[in-house]
This record gives structure tokens, C-alpha cells and sequence, in this order.
């Protein structure tokens, strides 16, 4: 049974990469919880039909996290439509397999602006409101890649130890206006992506042969320590990273 956080209701939630994947089950999960949800994504027309799904206080905007101005536009135009931000969700992310080789400085620079900047710079742009309201909730997604290490992903392993590094410092930095700031890094979510690009039956059952926990790890199991990070239940845990893979690691 899901817990429930009474402290979460009524509070403003902004998730990046929302529209699908652990991004849709942090959406819908946070809004079961009382929160006015905003989330961004560049897939339009799947975010518009989990916000009308959903409804309520459930706002959504396209939104290519590569543009800087349009992200931080994004945060503003959130907040005036349902307040003060009072969680941010880092979550968008690109895994998309390349071996080294493949990447030159274009393809390196475009893969941190989506798998990097936009956890500094939307955490840089919800903190004046956070300190003003006496503290926040900030959750970046890294991954167990940043730990483990992984072929074929060198600027996404990249991007999220970097998010590890990026989440002790801001923690440091802001805890004394009362803002947290954690880190989840989960194991390897079966996403409908995932399912259709690489999570294949046997690529899983080699993934079961190293966890310790049987049974699928699934986008609500991260979006159940997101809950618990963004809750006043984690108020004096903050600079952390919260490894959710089944015991992969």
C-alpha cells in the first residue's frame, strides 16, 4: 500500500521530463497526494493527454529542456499559473546508446544540455521562491551508471555523476535557507523505452542474475522514494544519494 505524505498536499511540484516513463509516475503520484503538479516535456502530445487524464491541479507545457530560456521560462510561467514552487523533480534524461567513438564535441555538448544543465538550472531558478517560503525539496534522478559504470554511455555515466557531485553541493550550499537537496539513482526501470529499445528477456534475466531482490524494478518504486524525499518524513536528510536497483550495487 502506498504511503501517504498529508504534509505534500496543497504544495506546488515541478517535474522536467514528465510525460512518459518515471517521469508520468512521479506526475501522477505526486498528484495523488494532494500536489498541484507541473510538468515539462518536449513529447507535446503525450504530456497534454496524461494532464487532461489526470486533470485537477495538473498543469503541463512543451518544453525542450536543451533551450535554457524556455526552461526557465517553463519554471515562471508554472509557478504564476499554481504558485510557489515548493518540489523540484529533476527527472529528464537521454540514455540513447553511442560507443565513444560516435561522440564528438556537438553530439557531448547537446547530450549534457539535456542530461545536465537543466538540473542546475532549473534547481538555480526555483530557489529565490524556496528560500522566500522558508525551504524546499529539490530530487535529482542520477543512476547507478555513475557508480557501476556502463559501455556505450559515456556522456549520460558522465552527466549523472555529475549530478551526484552537483546535488552535495547545492545540499551545502542552501541548506541553511532550509532547502533539501537528494539524489536517486535507480537500477534499470522498466520503462516502455526501455522495453522497446534494449530491456530485452534476456538482457533481464542477466540483470536478475546480479540483483538481490527478485522481480521487476518499476517506475512507481522510484517515484515511492521521490515521495518520501520531497516529504517533510526526509526533513533532515539532505546531500544524499538514495540507490534504488533491487541490490544491484
Amino acid at each position: 500500500m502506498a504511503a501517504t505524505y498529508p504534509d505534500l498536499a496543497g504544495k506546488v511540484a515541478f517535474i522536467t521530463g514528465g510525460a512518459s516513463g518515471i517521469g508520468a509516475s512521479f506526475v501522477e503520484r505526486f498528484a495523488a497526494q494532494g500536489c498541484k503538479v507541473a510538468f515539462i516535456d518536449r513529447e507535446a502530445a503525450a504530456g497534454a493527454a496524461l494532464a487532461s487524464r489526470l486533470g485537477g491541479d495538473v498543469w503541463f507545457q512543451p518544453c525542450d529542456v536543451a533551450d535554457v530560456e524556455a526552461l526557465e521560462a517553463s519554471v515562471d510561467a508554472a509557478a504564476a499559473a499554481l504558485g510557489s514552487i515548493g518540489v523540484l523533480i529533476n527527472n529528464v534524461a537521454n540514455d540513447t546508446r553511442r560507443d565513444a567513438h560516435e561522440v564528438n564535441g556537438a553530439v557531448w555538448r547537446a547530450d549534457l544540455a539535456v542530461n545536465l544543465d537543466p538540473a542546475f538550472l532549473a534547481a538555480r531558478r526555483v530557489q529565490p521562491m524556496m528560500s522566500a517560503a522558508g525551504g524546499g525539496a529539490i530530487v535529482n534522478l542520477a543512476s547507478i551508471t555513475a557508480l557501476l559504470g556502463a559501455p556505450r554511455l559515456a556522456s549520460y555515466v558522465a552527466a549523472k555523476g555529475a549530478i551526484i557531485a552537483l546535488t552535495r553541493s547545492l545540499a551545502r550550499e542552501w541548506g541553511a535557507q532550509g532547502i533539501r537537496v537528494n539524489a536517486i539513482s535507480p537500477g534499470w526501470v522498466v520503462t516502455e523505452r526501455q522495453l522497446a529499445l534494449w530491456l530485452t528477456p534476456q538482457a533481464e534475466a542477466e540483470w536478475a542474475k546480479l540483483t538481490a531482490l527478485p522481480g521487476r524494478l518499476m517506475p512507481d518504486d522510484i517515484a515511492d522514494a521521490a515521495l518520501f524525499l520531497a516529504s517533510d518524513a526526509s526533513r533532515m536528510i539532505t546531500g544524499q544519494n538514495l540507490v534504488v536497483d533491487a541490490g544491484r550495487t
